[in-house]
């Protein structure tokens, strides 16, 4: 089992990216894989083609606030992630052929997601097991580090975007991991489809990071996600997909078998 977390400034195209490395694992076939939509937004499920709400399945922050707001818990003494793992199990996990996933949703109450992402840490410690692959798709900006929904993991991807502040969240990132404990063997950079190529060598020289490269920018993707379409059935041929490919094959990725 790997896990690999996707880390970013806003809209640098994190979650496509995991939706395009999903796919990259299901058409070489390294499943059961964990998709984990840590992002308030809540945009990775429907760029993997599941609508949550028409199949029943509720975000962690909905399990959390009928729990402890409207229930007023259930078992005294427990730890609060604890009381609802089994809900989580048998309400907010989205099981399909390849790949199953689960959210975090939208802030529960007024505050911080500190209880949604101690309840989503407490299950993935007991789920990650039973898969062969878990991507986690991160909120922006790097203050949800603090909360360790991943404390040990395999690979770290950050994102970057077409700005210096790109390369200023790489070294806080790295210095907040560090930090907090969170264990990782490899922390890579990918640049996100603005990002200028002829920055490759600063981003690394000034990160001290090792850099995979380059997400290509097609219109398809583009209009598959505005139109809330499902990048999984895109063309094995399509430019971005194939960008996403050669990235994980330099990071040791490579499939096993013919390729499609």
């Amino acid at each position: 089992m790997k896990t690999l977390v996707t880390i970013g400034r806003g809209g640098t195209g994190k979650t496509s990216f995991v939706a395009l490395m999903a796919k990259y694992f299901i058409e070489a076939g390294s499943t059961p894989i964990l998709l984990v939509d840590a992002d308030p937004d809540q945009n990775l499920a429907e760029m993997v083609g599941i609508d949550l709400e028409h199949e029943g399945i509720r975000t962690i922050s909905d399990l959390v606030t009928d729990t402890f707001i409207k229930k007023g818990g259930t078992t005294i003494g427990i730890p609060p992630a604890e009381r609802i793992e089994n809900t989580i199990w048998q309400q907010g996990l989205y099981e399909g052929q390849s790949f199953d996933l689960i959210a975090v949703g939208t802030k529960w109450i007024e505050g911080c997601y500190c209880l949604p992402d101690s309840a989503l840490k407490q299950a993935l410690s007991s789920m990650k097991r039973n898969y062969r692959f878990v991507l986690i798709d991160s909120p922006a900006g790097v203050e949800h580090l603090n909360r360790k929904i991943a404390s040990d993991v395999d690979d770290i991807l950050d994102i970057m975007g077409p700005s210096h502040k790109s390369l200023q969240h790489v070294r806080r990132a790295v210095r907040i991991i560090r930090e907090v404990g969170i264990g990782f063997r490899r922390f890579f950079l990918v640049g996100g489809c603005l990002f200028p190529e002829n920055l490759e060598e600063t981003a690394m020289q000034e990160t001290g990071q090792e850099y995979l490269g380059k997400i290509i920018f097609d219109q398809q993707i583009q209009d598959r996600v505005i139109s809330g379409s499902s990048l999984l059935d895109i063309p094995s041929d399509n430019p971005a997909y194939r960008s996403v490919v050669r990235i994980l094959e330099r990071a040791g990725y490579v499939r096993e078998g013919p390729q499609p």
